[in-house]
């Protein structure tokens, strides 16, 4: 005996106005090159005010240059990621379509990402630990994506890449909650009740770290420099929710209300203010420094939204695809691997001039040896291993290069 299961409603039909526009690729091209020399220049702004004699003083004079360099964009690459990944699960969900299978995802994600990151942990593992055993655990940790979660090692070995296992940690949520809330969507007949199911979901994600800052900050007095309270996903998936939020919200528009120019200038001009007094605001401990992170996110994705959702490119997307940006997108990824082990190995050399005072110089320094660095990993690794992800089709299925020939 079977029982009949019900069928899902028809999916909605795409309509012009619902069908979502090819995104510019210069635009987000530019936004990772703007975001990778940011880090760099976050990065060695960071290592000034850490080795100055009193340990409390940037190395620039200039409060809004300061502000600047000190703005943290790693939120930027959580909410872009995002973003990106959640696009078609968004409108798969909205108006019907068919998802890419999770172990598709999941190889094509590990094809991008693992080879670069296996390589240069292993290189920069082994050269600081040149007699075995060394710190296994560092390196085990590494491997498997979990120093995010060690207090004494989360900044080891390649200290951005604690991100990297937040971000493998959302591609795990995704694949699992992606497909559940296309399912859960199909059954809903309203195309408004699942922008809401879509909508709500994205803002409890967004809220829960909200809430854990709260309780940690406040309730629990835990101190900022516990790295694992506040670097760790249950403190820093909130970047995550804003890009998938973004992602909902503009397969839900669809063609639909796309800005004008003055308007989309006008957003992207109160997003970067916003980010520019966060940045000016938070030396202090205060409520912009413990919720920095939140609410850098959402500026982030109103910025992302200002700028992608409009009906004509205006002087910043022209910004965004200038022909020495758009290059440095490309090599982002490998930049952001590679530019702490140069940074670390020109100071370690006595390369880089000391104090405040050669600071500009030590940054000059860093990007004239950093991107020939990255150019070379990207044409030699990461490349050649974006080849791969060729060997299998868009269902995770492997291709065929020889098919047989068609029959007459």
């Amino acid at each position: 005996m079977t029982t009949a299961t019900p069928t899902a409603p028809p999916a909605a039909p795409r309509t012009p106005a619902s069908a979502p526009r090819r995104r510019p690729a210069g635009d987000i091209d530019g936004f990772r090159g703007l975001a990778a020399l940011s880090t760099v220049a976050f990065h060695v702004w960071q290592q000034y005010t850490a080795y100055d004699a009193r340990g409390s003083h940037p190395p620039v004079a200039n409060p809004a240059l300061d502000a600047v360099l000190s703005l943290e964009v790693i939120d930027l690459f959580f909410v872009l990621s995002a973003f990106l990944l959640t696009h078609s699960y968004a409108r798969a969900a909205l108006d019907g379509g068919s998802t890419r299978p999770a172990r598709a995802f999941l190889f094509r994600r590990a094809i991008r990402i693992l080879p670069l990151y296996l390589l240069a942990v292993l290189v920069v593992w082994a050269t600081r630990n040149p007699t075995l055993p060394g710190d296994w655990r560092d390196l085990l940790e590494h491997l498997t994506f979990t120093h995010v979660f060690d207090q004494d090692r989360i900044f080891y070995t390649l200290g951005p890449t604690w991100s990297l296992s937040l971000e493998v940690l959302f591609y795990l949520v995704l694949v699992g909650l992606g497909p559940l809330a296309v399912r859960a969507c199909r059954r809903l007949r309203r195309r408004s009740a699942r922008i809401a199911v879509c909508a709500g979901g994205c803002l409890a994600l967004y809220a829960a770290p909200l809430v854990w800052i709260t309780v940690a900050h406040y309730a629990l007095g835990i101190p900022h420099t516990d790295w694992v309270a506040y670097f760790g996903p249950q403190a820093r998936f909130g970047g995550f929710a804003a890009g998938m939020g973004l992602a909902v919200l503009l397969a839900a528009l669809g063609d639909r209300a796309r800005l004008t120019p003055p308007t989309a200038l006008l957003l992207t001009g109160l997003a970067l203010a916003g980010l520019f007094c966060l940045s000016l605001q938070s030396d202090a401990e205060g409520f912009t420094f413990t919720y920095y992170h939140p609410i850098a996110a959402a500026l982030w994705a109103l910025l992302l939204f200002g700028t992608l959702h409009i009906r004509r490119r205006t002087f910043w997307n022209r910004f965004l695809t200038v022909r020495w940006l758009t290059p440095v997108g490309l090599i982002s990824y490998s930049l952001f691997i590679w530019h702490e082990p140069v940074m670390l190995l020109l100071h370690n050399a006595g390369l880089l001039p000391t104090g405040p005072s050669g600071f500009p110089w030590a940054l000059l320094i860093v990007f004239l040896a950093a991107l020939p660095a990255a150019a070379a990993s990207y044409w030699l690794i990461e490349y050649p291993a974006s080849l791969l992800g060729r060997l299998k089709d868009g269902h995770g299925r492997p291709r065929d290069f020889y098919p047989e020939p068609a029959l007459r």
